[in-house]
């Protein structure tokens, strides 16, 4: 991971989700019902409904608006039409943004990305400008505990065939291939620990910081228009952010 941790992202979106509830609920739910449109309702043969169902449950979305969102995708409740978009860009002093989205109205989804990039110095750039800069890999992050023994933890992971661990003050990062990642994390669920974090995510390769105040509340505003969005799945940038 090139020494990036993603505790500090972490955490600023624990908070915002925290104080966005409804909003998180409603991007989860365009999730389940693509992922059980595109590959059935049962997610014991649907590993991404699954996925989209575990995210679900670890947000305390409840079941009925799971279930819902499962019979809008299978057509049982009448279809959604959404679509995937990736939209790519950078940000102040060439920080590396993309943006994942779900979407039932293209050219409102690309207006407002793009408004949202014009307005906080950064520009809309082209498909494939940013992401070769990412690598797709499972995280899986567990805060630090005096009840954890990292030794413990590493060899699990090692022998679990996870790429790569990492240990800092805030907790432990666990790098796997996408392949990989749902056999990973069941099994480290099954041996008792918790998740701050447990996702399919882009990881960069590597990172700038920004030093200019007004760079860094731009920065701050785009990912914030961003992800305020109700299209937009995921954010993602190559920003080291501070504490």
């Amino acid at each position: 991971m090139a020494g990036h941790s993603k505790w500090n992202n972490i955490k600023n979106k624990k908070g915002k989700e925290d104080a966005k509830r409804a909003k998180i609920f409603t991007k989860l739910g365009r999730y389940i019902m693509v992922a059980a449109k595109e590959g059935g309702p049962d997610p014991e043969y649907n590993p991404a409904l699954k996925a989209a169902i575990d995210k679900a449950k670890a947000e305390n979305m409840p079941n009925d608006n799971i279930e819902r969102a499962i019979k809008r995708g299978s057509g049982e409740l009448g279809a959604d039409n959404f679509e995937e978009i990736i939209y790519e860009g950078y940000g102040p002093s060439g920080i590396a943004v993309f943006a994942t989205c779900l979407t039932d109205n293209r050219n409102r989804t690309a207006s407002d990305i793009r408004h949202a990039f014009d307005k906080c110095s950064g520009n809309l750039g082209q498909s494939g400008s940013v992401t070769f800069m990412f690598d797709r890999k499972g995280l899986i992050a567990i805060e630090r505990s005096d009840n954890i023994d990292e030794d413990e933890l590493t060899m699990l992971a090692i022998d679990l065939g996870a790429e790569d661990f990492e240990s800092s003050d805030d907790g432990f990062e666990i790098i796997t291939s996408p392949e990989n990642f749902n056999n990973i994390r069941d099994e480290i669920k099954k041996a008792g620990y918790e998740f701050a974090a447990a996702e399919i995510t882009y990881i960069p390769q590597t990172t700038l910081s920004l030093n200019d105040e007004k760079d860094v509340k731009n920065m701050e505003k785009l990912i914030d228009m961003l992800e305020d969005n109700d299209d937009v799945q995921e954010v993602y940038h190559n920003w080291e952010m501070e504490e």
